[in-house]
């Protein structure tokens, strides 16, 4: 994750100022647009928006991490250079744990001390617990992303260890929940993988 993270930390920087950006010019210009077309000088919430997004990988992974037979969550790929990569389940309680890590964040809570360095609670190994650990860590980051308005969105605040937001720049919590976004996408991606070669087509693509 911190690799990944080193690649794509000015990406998240632009993002989060693209996004301000926005919403300014569209709080300056709401009096200049025609009042009589539907949609026009309305100013949609950050939480509805971030909120939107978040729903949308939260039912594209839970279908995914779904799509894998239970006897497959222990499968990890052994043709290539894939030493000491993450089972299936291991990467799903990841992505959850994080979920919870940067949530935390957000709500400027301190993280559960079971979510560990991102790799999430031991005792969550079968494919019914970890189904729940990552339905629970969408419902918290869903919380997260509701306490978001205009008045706090770029606060300033701390950020995590596993952020690559930590000592760069301001740790707001528009920032955080990008990262958030940003990692679960990226770990969908692997999942598809591990999906495919195992003969299934993931729930997205049928």
């Amino acid at each position: 994750m911190r690799q990944t993270y080193s690649q794509v930390a000015c990406l998240l920087l632009v993002t989060t100022l693209a996004v301000h950006a926005h919403s300014a010019r569209s709080a300056a210009n709401a009096h200049a647009r025609p009042s009589g077309r539907a949609g026009y000088g309305a100013r949609v919430p950050a939480s509805e928006v971030l909120g939107y997004w978040v729903t949308f990988e939260e039912k594209k992974l839970i279908a995914l991490a779904d799509a894998m037979p239970a006897d497959k969550y222990q499968f990890v790929p052994t043709q290539g250079e894939f030493k000491g990569v993450r089972t299936f389940g291991q990467q799903v309680k990841h992505l959850s744990a994080t979920n919870y890590i940067l949530g935390a964040a957000i709500l400027r809570e301190k993280p559960s001390e079971d979510a560990g360095d991102e790799t999430g609670p031991d005792p969550v190994r079968t494919k019914a617990e970890i189904m729940e650990y990552l339905k629970g860590s969408f419902a918290y980051l869903h919380r997260a992303v509701a306490s978001i308005d205009d008045t706090n969105e770029l606060e300033p605040g701390v950020s995590s260890a596993i952020s690559p937001l930590q000592g760069k720049i301001p740790a707001t919590r528009l920032g955080l929940t990008v990262e958030a976004l940003m990692h679960t996408n990226d770990h969908y991606g692997q999942l598809v993988e591990y999906l495919r070669m195992n003969g299934i087509v993931p729930p997205t693509s049928r």
